[in-house]
């Protein structure tokens, strides 16, 4: 949805989900919260105990031979689900289980489904490792282990969390689901099938994940967008064989040069694809957003050293961050075409591919950029040139909006937990599983996470520093109590 000014959101919200305007978003029972602060801290070194044991689990869902181990990754986090009294099954599909479990339902108040996934990246290189993937190693406050940070540690917060509520309270003070997933490194097959099939078992108001990261080490952040995402091959056929450069060129049509030009034309010297049509459902910045974005003081030059770069650009008229999070791009992914080989050959090939994809933004579809991208090719292929062009995956952007009473209590709840309050951030990159959250269950989705951009996800030496592991659980126990606030 677009970002919309508070008071038409609040008016656009059915009157139980309104917040009363004298309801302050803070903890209506301090004592209740002091218990269970104390005993986050009591069960500090319990907490990280039973984070190690997980990740010594080597629960890769993408290598057949670790089936038993994604299995048994599952079945812990069931019975600890099942530990804290919460109704728990283990849902079996075509692929790895997933893990669902629910509070005691409490009328009028609003439901949260955490999402999170229990399956990791292989492991390697293994030479490249300073201490092996499964056997967590503590280093410098930071816990390092193949699947620390994605996500087995930042799920494991809004376990712990729970855990704090039952054992001091008794109860969680709105309805939790918990729905987590074995195939979340594979594409998450099963768990579109069974969202599809099984979307009233998982309303719910929103939706709660932790598997991003902070603005920067003491810098919290909410995740409120992410751009989509819409991938194509093109292959040109020429002649119906490789043709000698010299007795041919000049007279056939080099299908390597019109790829050439057609990928080049797509966008111009200001960094605007040139697709009809192309920006017309996106959703522009509000000032809100660019200031806030401008108030980041964002670290261009450290940006482009880290990537080994002495400059860079982009759409004219925005700011890098801008570029990353909130405005679409075009990339191409791959190229081949000719000899490849050592020397020279001079030929005139009979064929020329590409990969290429298109980043999406709110309000653009997938579908939508097909038949502009078709609408701008065909008149461009000269003689002698026919086109193949496939769509292989795609999926819409994702916006929250800043006036969303789920953003508000999240905010109050990380700065509980963190000791400051949260930046709002877009991320470039697409979770399509967010994508499908969104559509299916209508609902809001938190992208909380605790994670740090250098934590070497899918890399060697993946980390989870110990104090934002602690932090995230605070957080996430004090988010209970803040959406708890909001009618269900």
């Amino acid at each position: 949805m677009a970002v919309l000014d508070r008071q038409h959101y609040i008016e656009s919200l059915p009157a139980s989900k309104r917040l009363a305007d004298a309801t302050p978003l803070a903890v209506t029972d301090a004592t209740s919260m002091s218990e269970i602060d104390d005993y986050l801290v009591s069960r500090h070194d319990d907490f990280e105990a039973d984070l190690c044991e997980l990740l010594r689990i080597p629960s890769i869902s993408a290598d057949s031979a670790h089936a038993d181990d994604v299995r048994r990754a599952a079945n812990w986090v069931h019975d600890h689900l099942q530990a804290l009294g919460l109704t728990t099954e283990l849902i079996e599909t075509a692929g790895h289980p997933l893990v669902f479990a629910q509070s005691e339902q409490i009328p009028g108040k609003p439901t949260a489904l955490v999402y999170g996934h229990y399956d990791v990246q292989p492991p390697d290189p293994l030479d490249e490792w300073v201490s092996p993937p499964f056997e967590p190693t503590v280093r410098d406050g930071n816990i390092y282990a193949r699947g620390a940070t994605d996500d087995k540690g930042q799920m494991l917060t809004h376990i712990k969390s729970a855990e704090a509520w039952m054992k001091t309270v008794g109860q969680l003070p709105l309805n939790v689901k918990y729905l987590i997933e074995g195939e979340e490194e594979v594409g998450s097959q099963s768990l579109g099938t069974f969202l599809t099939e099984h979307a009233a078992r998982l309303a719910c108001d929103c939706v709660v994940i932790s598997d991003t990261c902070q603005f920067g080490p003491g810098r919290p952040a909410i995740t409120y967008g992410l751009r989509g995402i819409a991938y194509y091959e093109l292959l040109l056929k020429g002649p119906q064989q490789d043709l000698h450069s010299g007795s041919f060129g000049g007279a056939i049509t080099n299908p390597a040069n019109v790829l050439a030009r057609l990928l080049a034309e797509i966008v111009d010297g200001e960094g605007r694809v040139q697709l009809p049509g192309f920006y017309d459902a996106v959703v522009p910045l509000t000032p809100r957003e660019r200031e806030g974005y401008q108030a980041m003081a964002f670290d261009d030059e450290g940006f482009l050293a880290q990537v080994g770069v002495d400059g860079a650009i982009g759409e004219s008229g925005y700011s890098t961050l801008e570029r990353r999070w909130a405005r679409p791009s075009y990339d191409i992914n791959g190229l081949w075409s000719g000899y490849q080989g050592e020397g020279a050959k001079t030929v005139l090939p009979a064929r020329a591919g590409a990969k290429f994809s298109f980043r999406l933004v709110p309000n653009q579809t997938p579908e939508q950029v097909t038949a502009a991208l078709r609408e701008f090719l065909e008149p461009r292929l000269p003689p002698g040139i026919t086109m193949e062009l496939k769509d292989f995956h795609g999926s819409p952007g994702v916006l929250v909006s800043l006036e969303s009473p789920y953003i508000e209590a999240a905010a109050s709840a990380i700065e509980h937990g963190f000791g400051t309050a949260p930046l709002y951030i877009r991320e470039g990159g697409s979770i399509p599983i967010v994508t499908s959250f969104a559509e299916h269950l209508g609902a809001d989705v938190l992208l909380l996470g605790w994670g740090l951009s250098d934590d070497n996800t899918h890399s060697p030496n993946e980390k989870f520093c110990l104090a934002d592991f602690h932090r995230g659980t605070k957080a996430s126990a004090q988010l209970w109590a803040e959406l708890a606030k909001i009618c269900g």
